[in-house]
């Protein structure tokens, strides 16, 4: 049987498989791509539109993750010790959310055509920068496993 849990990030195309619902809505594939999209959506409607604050905005997509996940402190917060995962923030680059421009392996975008105000500069993994200008510049297998350790609340 099919899950019904909604994902965070499923890229089906709608060629060749999401239209494999069209005559019977059961047989859709679950989820949607949305990865990439998450935190300039999340920074545009929300730290944009008022709806809360730049520090709860690092709380709800950083430090919060981080201790639910098990992985404070070593992800989720600058502090020395830290594997210095980071992403510098340019409140004021405005960018589409097209299928041309995103990077997912998918024939659409739900986003398709919004432009959102305040986009990531630079990515960094442990210190390194491994995006750029919205392009991958890192080096591919370059992520490690992490074991997870008991919840922080």
């Amino acid at each position: 049987m099919r899950s019904l849990t909604p994902t965070d990030h499923c890229p089906f195309n709608f060629v060749g498989q999401k239209d494999m619902g069209k005559d019977n809505f059961a047989a859709i594939p679950n989820g949607m791509p949305g990865v990439e999209t998450r935190l300039p959506l999340m920074y545009h409607f929300g730290v944009n539109e008022g709806l809360f604050s730049i520090n709860r905005f690092v709380e709800l997509v950083a430090t919060g993750p981080a201790r639910l996940f098990g992985l404070l402190p070593r992800k989720g917060t600058i502090v020395i010790g830290a594997d210095a995962d980071l992403v510098i923030w340019d409140p004021s680059k405005e960018h589409q959310l097209t299928k041309e421009n995103l990077h997912m392996n998918v024939d659409y975008s739900p986003y398709d055509d919004i432009t959102v105000k305040g986009y990531p500069a630079l990515v960094l993994q442990r210190g390194k920068v491994i995006v750029k200008g919205n392009e991958f510049v890192g080096k591919v297998g370059a992520g490690q496993f992490l074991k997870r350790y008991p919840i922080h609340l």
